[in-house]
């Protein structure tokens, strides 16, 4: 529906009496320096307030930025201002169209906050030069609403997760509203598109409130937008049947818009403050509806109409520098002072340079300036995780490879106390969720439900199992969405984990590449306090995803994160249920990573003791004695003949297969197993901070022994982070070679030949001296690999002898 205007909020003058004019002239002149700022930093290099006739000289080499979406943000930006002091909320700003980066700068920079945190751009004159010199410029600030702008969150450049993220902030945090521009690009965008549904899982009674604004200015670079040609009515039916109850603002006069718009933010804030106090008080309602707000405004609103005979403003040519010449052509230079000299900066700052007082008085104090909030600084508010003791979890291992388990249920029963250690009673918020798409308990972390159920705010049906409004495991069908949810829920302060089977974690890796960006230049700022870490769970892996064949069967997650920061990406393939734990508890504990950890869900052998487990994951990788034959005979030098190494729960089993049959067959064959569960420590120290130390490498990994070397990903993943090392040639790697189908567990990892049979064939083929009995051991390798292709057809399972194997010792 389209906003009308109340009488109640309208005297017999037709002033709105919720917003004087006087009020609404103030704004009007923030909003004019707000976008002179805006201006400023996309054009100049020196003479910030015009002291004298703009020249050449004083503009920018290189004109970067956008301009078409900035006047609409802080046109928004200024009336939460607004709305903050007058109804005492605490506000947090998400821009979806993040290139309007200068916008929000400008915004910080009026609050203040943005002097504070870096005093070299002071208020005044010498401050403001600083401040136009250093947008998109070498040595200064990215042009986007990047982790270098006070107040942001989200930066904005890759579309579409904008309300998500907003989500993320939102959830526990119950006194929090967050505002959040979606541009009408970004809403063409299928994440951004699923995160309407936010409805169905917002708990009023212990979460913020979300403030969608859908801002239509039409167009996208070049082009118009989808949401920007639909009529109101089409905008409005879609958002109703999401959960929304939107109110249209629109027009091309900026008195009329503004009151148009502050009415229609407190009317939001109205509802949505009736919902929370229905909720807290314990209606036991759930069919709450929530406002958003479609603001129609022109693309690049106040800037050059019409330039070189063509119109600019309200169209495509807006979006980014509206007059691209400026140094060139003396046409183009006097429209730029004219833009700017109409937003009269001599009236919006005083001699020193610093903005005049009655302006200034119009930012919120202290923390509740958008730009100083806590919740932007998610670190201020981070509280560490109560984590019980391992032990209680832990498998008991009398033997190794002996018994089965199913890998991941004893990290499931983690998260269930973990989930009970944080749950607030007085709400039922807490500090920490489980985001996961439709598969917790097909991950085997079912075990969370004995704490808490999934979040659901529809209608609850008889035959439904663990679903209540209440409940702290956030499923829904979306990675885009768990990955975006935990993104925005670390970041404002709080834990969690995702958990995805592994081949699709692959829909949300681009946010994921995203989010290790933003924690790489976090980690660089001194006022970015240090916030949780991103930790995800990959299992239903490739190898056992043979029941559901090649679609389900991928492991590409681990290539696109190893190139990434050294100082955040950690990759990790516990072998067994206890280095699951103490992966884990590590993982939780930590800081400002991503923390990825792939395990399979289904039963495993299982190798190591609790104390043992967390030696191993300590060290990164080491030899396992009990699976090494490296004693010399009488005579021999020390050594191995040949490393057998393994990095992941399925080529643990293989490898140990083949040592096995190599230890029965030729015993006289010196062989060493070395299991690396923390994959980065593959690196050299200089690469990443985990890389093993030259001489501990060289002790794993003797540089005149060959290595075969079977991974749980694709094998080229290994050769790149062996670069560096001494003689990497001499490492020949098994791994994941997109050979799949619905098949036989078994029959997976002979598709891609790293089965035991070929990783014994590959031994003697690279141990240093061929043993007695080699050859004999090769062709009954062989054999073998025909019986499985045999059997598999004819018995639709796996040999007796693979199915049931288990390490004898």
């Amino acid at each position: 529906m389209t906003f009308p205007e109340s009488p109640a909020t309208v005297d017999d003058s037709g002033a709105r009496t919720l917003y004087p004019r006087a009020d609404r002239a103030l704004d009007l002149r923030w909003w004019a320096a707000a976008n002179y700022l805006t201006v400023g930093q996309i054009y100049l290099q020196d003479n910030p307030l015009l002291r004298e006739p703009l020249r050449a000289e004083h503009i920018k080499p290189r004109l970067l930025g956008h301009w078409g979406t900035s006047p609409g943000l802080s046109m928004l930006y200024i009336l939460l201002n607004r709305l903050i002091r007058t109804r005492d909320v605490s506000c947090l700003y998400v821009t979806g169209p993040g290139h309007g980066g200068p916008a929000l700068v400008a915004n910080a920079y009026l609050e203040g906050t943005y002097t504070e945190i870096y005093p070299k751009v002071s208020c005044d004159l010498d401050g403001l030069r600083r401040l136009f010199r250093q947008f998109s410029t070498p040595g200064g600030v990215p042009s986007h609403v990047s982790v270098q702008t006070p107040g942001s969150v989200h930066e904005g450049g890759e579309l579409g997760y904008a309300l998500t993220h907003a989500a993320g902030a939102a959830f526990d945090h119950p006194d929090l509203l967050v505002a959040c521009v979606v541009g009408d690009g970004e809403a063409e965008t299928g994440p951004l598109a699923a995160s309407w549904r936010l409805p169905a899982f917002l708990n009023p009674r212990r979460d913020g409130a979300v403030l969608p604004v859908l801002h239509l200015n039409g167009y996208k670079i070049s082009g118009p937008t989808v949401m920007g040609r639909m009529d109101d009515d089409a905008n409005c039916r879609f958002l109703s049947g999401q959960g929304w109850d939107p109110l249209v603002v629109e027009g091309d006069d900026p008195s009329g818009v503004f009151s148009d718009l502050y009415s229609a933010l407190s009317t939001a804030m109205d509802r949505i403050r009736a919902n929370q106090e229905l909720a807290r008080s314990g209606s036991g309602r759930h069919d709450y509806t929530w406002p958003a707000v479609v603001l129609r405004t022109p693309k690049g609103w106040t800037g050059p109409r019409v330039v070189d005979g063509v119109q600019v403003e309200g169209t495509f040519r807006a979006h980014q520098v509206p007059l691209a010449a400026v140094r060139e052509n003396p046409e183009h230079l006097a429209m730029l002072e004219a833009w700017m000299r109409a937003y009269r900066p001599e009236e919006l700052f005083d001699q020193a340079g610093a903005l005049v007082g009655e302006i200034a008085a119009l930012a919120p104090v202290g923390d509740r300036r958008m730009s100083a909030s806590p919740y932007a600084n998610g670190g201020r508010l981070l509280r560490p995780l109560t984590l019980p003791p391992l032990e209680r979890y832990a498998l008991d291992i009398p033997a190794p490879g002996r018994s089965s388990y199913e890998t991941t249920r004893p990290l499931g029963e983690l998260l269930r106390d973990v989930t009970r250690a944080t749950l607030r009673p007085q709400d039922g918020g807490g500090d920490f969720r489980l985001f996961c798409p439709d598969e917790t308990s097909s991950n085997r972390l079912g075990a969370i439900f004995e704490a808490t159920d999934r979040c659901w705010q529809l209608p609850v049906l008889p035959t439904d199992d663990h679903l209540s409004a209440d409940g702290r495991v956030m499923e829904v069908l979306s990675e885009h969405l768990c990955e975006g949810w935990l993104e925005g829920y670390t970041l404002t302060g709080r834990h969690g984990m995702f958990a995805s089977y592994e081949a699709f974690s692959m829909v949300s890796a681009s946010m994921m590449v995203q989010h290790v960006k933003w924690l790489q230049h976090a980690r660089q700022l001194p006022w970015r306090e240090p916030v949780a870490s991103l930790n995800v769970l990959l299992t239903s892996t490739c190898w056992r995803n043979d029941h559901n064949g090649f679609s389900h069967q991928g492991p590409g997650l681990i290539d696109a994160m190893v190139p990434l920061s050294p100082s955040v990406v950690r990759v990790w393939l516990p072998p067994d249920a206890n280095c699951t734990l103490s992966i884990a508890d590590h993982c939780l504990r930590s800081r400002d990573h991503v923390n990825l950890i792939v395990v399979d869900k289904q039963s495993h052998l299982q190798y190591l003791t609790l104390a043992e487990a967390q030696q191993h994951c300590a060290d990164g990788a080491s030899v396992w004695p009990w699976a090494s034959a490296e004693e010399p005979a009488p005579g021999e030098p020390d050594g191995p003949d040949v490393v057998l190494a393994c990095a992941g729960d399925v080529p643990t089993l293989e490898a140990l297969a083949a040592a096995q049959l190599l230890r029965d067959h030729v015993p006289y064959l010196r062989v060493r197993f070395v299991n690396v569960v923390d994959l980065v420590a593959l690196l050299p120290p200089d690469a990443h901070p985990h890389g093993m130390p030259a001489a501990r490498f060289r002790a794993l990994f003797p540089e005149d022994v060959d290595v075969v070397f079977a991974f749980h990903g694709y094998p080229r993943a290994v050769h790149q982070l062996l670069h560096g090392r001494p003689e990497p040639a001499r490492f020949h790697v098994r791994g994941y070679t997109e050979h799949g189908t619905t098949t036989t567990p078994f029959d997976m990892v002979v598709l891609n030949k790293m089965s035991r049979y070929h990783l014994v064939l590959e031994a003697l083929r690279r141990a240093r001296r061929i043993p007695e009995g080699g050859a004999e051991l090769g062709r009954n390798c062989r054999r073998m690999l025909e019986r499985h292709h045999t059997w598999i057809r004819e018995h639709l399972e796996d040999m007796p002898e693979v199915r049931d194997w288990t390490w004898q010792g």
